[in-house]
């Protein structure tokens, strides 16, 4: 029986279990190694990590929020208000509700105070931005430093919008794209989006009729970089927002270069969200007057299409579209391209139809051109595009284990792990559970056990 179930029962019972609501539960350890505890504490939001626990099947059923709210010194309504609204930041509140929960230091992103248990023994760089948001000035007062920042004029809005804003709206999107690829979209995305609230506003500013269409199609390529970068770090609900802001920009002035790029994204996210029909609806949208693309553009959206119809089962057709995608790159001229389109290139092409034909692969069906593509994705990628080269290789990894050499899988996988260990991707992330799984039968072979262990590892919170 759940122990915190709030029906009747007997007066012992009812004694018996009144106790044991005052306080949480003892858990085990694996409770915070869940994948929901994992992705609710990589958000640095409290609201979600309280609403993760909550929910963990570990309880049976979902815990009400009055018996939290309870545990917690609060009314079900704030812990309602908690859950559903901004991250809480004010330290003294993090820190209650992380030794009542007793949430194990090591996970958080922010300093238990001495004697709550160990503390945190480093904080890497990439944290230390948003650590710093949530620690005190001093221990004297705690004045969070968010409050100071609060205190910190916003950018006004031009009462005339010109090139030079578009400029710097396109500029902010290149970087924050750079960003993405070479880190993964969950470092800077507080960032991201505040230029693109100041950005969206900047739509609302006069703007000459010649300079419209530019401006949209700067704030929609901006909104479409958030996006990916929020689909990347499973705020899919945010995603889905910015991608719709993009999608509308593009629409409003007629890009349908924008339009198509929005909406391959868009299909992305649903695939991997596990709604592959979805996915091809949007592409089959992006396809509309499909003679306006580029044909790199093409090939981009028939990768997408093959990676839908291969989810379905759908292999004949599958195949077919990795090959009309095939045909459009060969024609491809990337000085016709807009900007956005810069990284699809060689490597990446031969990474989307790659990851396309992996489904196929593990049905039985060309697995040796979907191995082959995944690494020439690989070996082309660079630097600038770490993730995308993290990603096949994992892929890589997990179709060599399942379908070919497990020693060769180990090998690709370690290469794989020293780009990921970098990233904070959740996509990258789950790659790598799923290398893990196709690993498991393997782990006789000492050096895919030691792929085992090294993805527990990297896996784990820093």
């Amino acid at each position: 029986m759940n122990n915190y179930n709030l029906e009747s029962f007997c007066a012992p019972c009812e004694s018996a279990s009144r106790d044991q609501r005052q306080q949480p539960p003892l858990l085990p350890p694996a409770f915070w190694k869940a994948d929901q505890m994992h992705d609710a504490l990589a958000t640095w939001h409290m609201g979600r990590v309280i609403f993760a626990y909550r929910t963990h099947p570990f309880h049976g059923r979902a815990l009400p929020q009055e018996l939290v709210a309870n545990w917690l010194g609060l009314t079900q309504a704030q812990l309602s208000r908690i859950e559903k609204g901004p991250a809480p930041e004010q330290l003294s509140k993090l820190i209650r509700w992380a030794e009542t929960l007793a949430v194990p230091p090591e996970l958080l992103w922010f300093k238990l105070p001495a004697g709550s248990g160990a503390t945190l023994d480093h904080v890497n760089r990439q944290e230390f931005v948003r650590a710093a948001l949530s620690v005190t000035v001093a221990a004297a007062t705690q004045q969070p430093l968010l409050d100071l920042l609060g205190k910190i004029e916003p950018t006004s809005i031009p009462s005339m919008v010109g090139l030079t804003e578009i400029e710097q709206v396109r500029t902010a999107a290149r970087e924050f794209s750079s960003w993405d690829h070479t880190y993964g979209g969950g470092l800077v995305r507080e960032a991201v989006s505040a230029q693109l609230r100041y950005a969206v506003n900047l739509l609302g500013a006069h703007c000459a009729g010649k300079h419209r269409m530019e401006l949209h199609s700067a704030v929609g390529f901006l909104g479409h970089t958030a996006g990916f970068m929020a689909f990347d770090a499973y705020a899919h609900t945010d995603a889905r927002s910015m991608f719709q802001l993009g999608l509308t920009c593009a629409e409003e002035v007629g890009d349908w270069h924008l339009r198509g790029k929005v909406l391959s994204s868009m299909a992305r996210q649903a695939i991997w969200c596990g709604h592959p029909d979805d996915g091809l609806t949007f592409i089959e949208l992006a396809m509309v007057r499909a003679d306006r693309l580029t044909a790199t553009e093409r090939a981009m959206l028939h990768s997408a299409r093959a990676r839908a119809l291969a989810k379905l089962h759908r292999t004949e057709e599958a195949v077919r579209a990795v090959g009309q995608a095939d045909e459009e790159f060969a024609s491809a001229s990337p000085n016709n391209d807009p900007p956005w389109m810069a990284y699809y290139d060689v490597a990446q092409h031969s990474g989307d139809t790659g990851h396309a034909l992996f489904d196929v692969a593990l049905d039985g069906h060309f697995a040796t051109d979907a191995r082959s593509r995944l690494n020439a994705a690989v070996a082309g990628h660079t630097a600038a595009f770490v993730r995308s080269r993290a990603i096949s290789g994992i892929k890589l990894a997990s179709l060599t284990m399942a379908t070919g050499d497990p020693l060769e899988a180990a090998t690709f996988g370690q290469a794989a792990l020293a780009d990921a260990g970098t990233l904070r991707s959740r996509r990258a992330a789950d790659d790598l559970r799923e290398l893990r799984t196709f690993a498991q039968p393997h782990t006789r072979i000492t050096e895919v056990e030691e792929l085992h262990v090294q993805i527990d590892r990297t896996l784990v919170p820093a």
